[in-house]
């Protein structure tokens, strides 16, 4: 609920997004009047420190409410044929389509990404939805050969019940799409917690899908909203009617959520930390594999699950991927995110920028040196102490904070010597899995990569960079990364129930295995 909004910056885009002083409650449902709520919850943008509005917050008899809503609409919902649901996704991706640039510089003004990558976060709800549109007519089971005669054997899958959704700031609407979208062509409803950092971007994602349910006459509760703190996450993880919670967000945060859903033997899909690296072998196309290395560890400041945060270098050409590195950092236009121009903007806030400054300290004492930035900007259009002076650090692999993954545009320069094996080597000692990449345009060396022997990440990419995955493939990683695959190929499958069928067609009753059981 908003309740006021102090900031005129972007005034005109939040009352097209259904964002206004006072709003119906889409909570818990009311048509009109004010959510009861609970305290206050102010939201500030990254880029000048406003505050943009202030939010009130879920409080647990209005959760219980939602949950009953969501539990009313699944037994609605999943009556439904497959491809019905996915015409009413089609129709979601149609609104979203239609506010496509409000909704982008609304993500920009409140996470603090560039414009650019505003809109490409909406184009991917977009995307995830056309795919989800195919996918409702393709929610494929097998079909098995028995041992026995006269028997058929198959399996075919099940809406799951609710899902529960919590996202994290970085990707304040995306990765929400990817699971609620799927989720919703297989018959499913969704519970989403979003960030506290971010509420007002799903605030406007509900808006848009709360016409397009009232249009086809459908029940609000088949997406659902609560804003909340960390208590209402924990109420989602720890909630037996929740079958499966969808988590995004750090490691510790995941463990937490892991090991409740997995006390009251509930199913979870976690997407957690990544400390991704790019090998550059001496066989790279350099002028690409630095193209790739800049943007994947500027590009959302840094503040990606897939941001690249090692470059691991053969020493053959070390010295001229750094120069290039150094030529090219003190041109980046570091700014106002919704300026043309600006390729980095802020942090998501001082925390973030705490920790930036942090990891650099650290980098330092442990023996690193700091080839360039590291610093906060200061100064007209950096009043809000966000923006950070994008570095880079010559480190050695065993450093214990190239170890771990810190949310900032920190990129660790790491010389490697001799062949392929050592660079995987290097890449994979790491707690984390998610995404990798090698530049080599020697065919050895990139099937070394994507081989068995290779890189041990959910994802392996060939020159190209660690992030900007695409929806069609299967988005997750191993390891502390949690093992969760999201959005296209067979992701779907987590969202449904699985059942194995087998009939018999004849007049006997022949058991498996050649057992004999007379009576």
């Amino acid at each position: 609920m908003i309740v006021n909004s102090d900031n005129q910056s972007i005034s005109h885009v939040l009352p097209e997004l259904g964002i206004r002083e006072t709003n119906p409650s889409f909570i818990t449902g009311q048509e009109s009047g004010e959510s009861p709520g609970g305290q206050l919850l102010d939201v500030f943008s990254p880029i000048d420190g406003q505050k943009i509005a202030s939010v009130k917050m879920i409080e647990e008899t209005e959760y219980n409410q939602v949950v009953e809503k969501a539990q009313k609409a699944f037994d609605f919902w999943r009556k439904k044929p497959a491809p019905y649901r996915g015409e009413i996704v089609r129709q979601i991706g149609v609104a979203l389509r239609k506010y496509k640039d409000s909704l982008g510089k609304l993500v920009t003004y409140e996470m603090g990404k560039i414009y650019q990558e505003g809109l490409g976060e909406v184009q991917e709800m977009i995307d995830i939805c056309d795919f989800a549109v195919g996918l409702s007519r393709q929610l494929y089971g097998l079909s098995m050969h028995s041992e026995r005669p006269n028997h058929r054997m198959y399996e075919q899958y099940h809406p799951l019940g609710i899902v529960g959704v919590i996202s994290a700031f970085n990707f304040p609407v995306a990765v929400w799409s990817w699971n609620a979208m799927i989720a919703a062509v297989c018959g499913d409803v969704v519970i989403w917690k979003p960030s506290e950092k971010t509420p007002l971007t799903a605030i406007a994602c509900q808006n848009i899908i709360k016409d397009v349910l009232k249009e086809n006459d459908l029940p609000e509760g088949i997406f659902n909203l609560v804003i909340g703190d960390a208590k209402i996450g924990a109420a989602i993880s720890s909630d037996k009617r929740i079958p499966l919670v969808s988590a995004t967000g750090s490691t510790r945060m995941g463990k937490k959520v892991g090991e409740t859903v997995a006390a009251r033997m509930g199913k979870s899909l976690l997407e957690l930390g990544g400390n991704n690296a790019i090998i550059v072998t001496e066989n790279a196309n350099i002028e690409m594999a630095i193209r790739a290395a800049v943007f994947g560890a500027v590009g959302t400041a840094g503040q990606r699950c897939t941001s690249t945060r090692r470059l691991i270098v053969h020493e053959n050409v070390f010295d001229q991927v750094k120069k290039r590195l150094l030529d090219i950092y003190p041109s980046l236009s570091i700014g106002n995110p919704l300026e043309e121009g600006t390729l980095v903007g802020p942090l998501i806030d001082k925390d973030a920028v705490n920790s930036f400054t942090a990891g650099i300290k650290k980098a330092k004492e442990e023996g690193g040196e700091v080839l360039i930035g590291g610093e906060i900007l200061e100064g007209p259009g950096y009043e809000s102490g966000t923006y950070v002076k994008p570095s880079i650090v010559i480190a050695e692999s065993n450093f214990e904070i190239v170890q771990e993954e810190t949310f900032a545009p920190i990129l660790y320069l790491i010389k490697y010597k001799g062949g392929i094996a050592n660079a995987v080597e290097i890449q994979n000692n790491v707690r984390q899995g998610l995404s990798s990449s090698i530049f080599s345009d020697n065919i050895q060396e990139t099937e070394y990569f994507l081989s068995h022997l290779g890189s041990d990440c959910g994802i392996a990419n060939v020159n190209i960079g660690t992030s900007g995955a695409e929806i069609g493939g299967a988005f997750g990683g191993e390891k502390e990364t949690g093992g969760g695959r999201e959005s296209g190929s067979d992701a779907w499958k987590v969202y449904m129930r699985r059942q194995t069928n087998t009939i018999n067609f004849g007049t006997e009753l022949p058991l498996a295995q050649g057992i004999k059981f007379e009576i």
